[in-house]
């Protein structure tokens, strides 16, 4: 599938897209779209790629995104595998500022709009009693139609506008670029999350999407703002993280399995990313382990 710029359409007389998802995964590539995007986790797990940063989804996950910002969410394995049990459900907002009208906009009482906007184009997590109202008011906001429709998705801008419930996700500057730029980087994420378990060689990348060695790392750098090193490192840092706290592997099991083959080496960058040992992280997250 040929990454593009995604749009989707609105549908009858409203101004901007609303609509409930249940598919068995999340098969967008890597994209952009001039839209803004809110987008919630009804129920699904996974990696994301947000701008130039790299995390787990689960559910009821919240997040704000600004246009043009880059993303991808992708499932584990057996959500390929066609197993009913595991469905990617979601709910997604799309809008412009031309959804809302830029008249409306320049009024004084919607400037304060402007400033969500612009922390968006960094993405933006939504977290706690914020992101639980605002959940809730999507879904009411799929059983609505016109002037209704649009005072609730004012009302969710309004709440996302005021809150400190949130994170910035992504560096500042991170867009979208052409379709050839695009389909590269899809590939290369793609191959991360197929293979980081095991060690990737930086020639094996840079022949996936047929450059040298050089033109890559200065293409991965230009595009993401990250050393392709330290952002295949926070790939594997995530998911032994998620290992850590859901699994009863051992330390060194959860190292190998997650590409790394020298055990100090695993420690040390663990503690550089998340401020703890694996031995303290897993502790401090003992209750999750089944």
């Amino acid at each position: 599938m040929k990454p593009l710029l995604e749009h989707l359409p609105t549908q009858g007389e409203e101004s901007f897209f609303a609509k409930a998802f249940d598919l068995p995964y999340f098969a967008t590539p890597w994209h952009y779209h001039p839209e803004f995007e809110l987008v919630l986790v009804v129920k699904s797990e996974g990696k994301r790629f947000i701008g130039n940063y790299v995390s787990d989804f689960q559910d009821g996950d919240l997040t704000f995104l600004g246009p043009n910002l880059p993303h991808l969410y992708r499932n584990p394995p057996a959500y390929y595998e066609q197993n009913p049990a595991l469905r990617a459900q979601s709910i997604v907002i799309h809008f412009r500022e031309d959804s809302i009208g830029r008249d409306f906009l320049a009024l004084p009482q919607a400037r304060k709009l402007y400033g969500l906007f612009e922390r968006s184009h960094q993405g933006m997590d939504i977290l706690g009693e914020t992101r639980r109202v605002v959940s809730r008011n999507m879904q009411e906001l799929l059983g609505t139609q016109g002037m209704e429709r649009l005072i609730r998705l004012l009302d969710i801008l309004n709440r996302l506008a005021d809150t400190t419930d949130y994170v910035l996700i992504s560096d500042p500057g991170i867009v979208g670029h052409n379709p050839v730029d695009t389909d590269r980087l899809d590939a290369v994420f793609g191959y991360i999350l197929q293979n980081f378990n095991r060690e990737i060689r930086l020639e094996e990348v840079a022949d996936l999407v047929h450059m040298t060695r050089t033109s890559f790392c200065r293409f991965f750098k230009e595009r993401t703002k990250r050393n392709f090193s330290g952002f295949l490192a926070d790939v594997r840092l995530d998911h032994a993280a998620k290992l850590l706290a859901e699994s009863n592997g051992s330390i060194v099991q959860i190292s190998y399995a997650c590409g790394y083959n020298n055990l100090s080496n695993f420690n040390r960058q663990f503690k550089e990313k998340h401020g703890v040992s694996p031995r303290e992280y897993r502790h401090a997250y003992a209750g999750n382990i089944k």
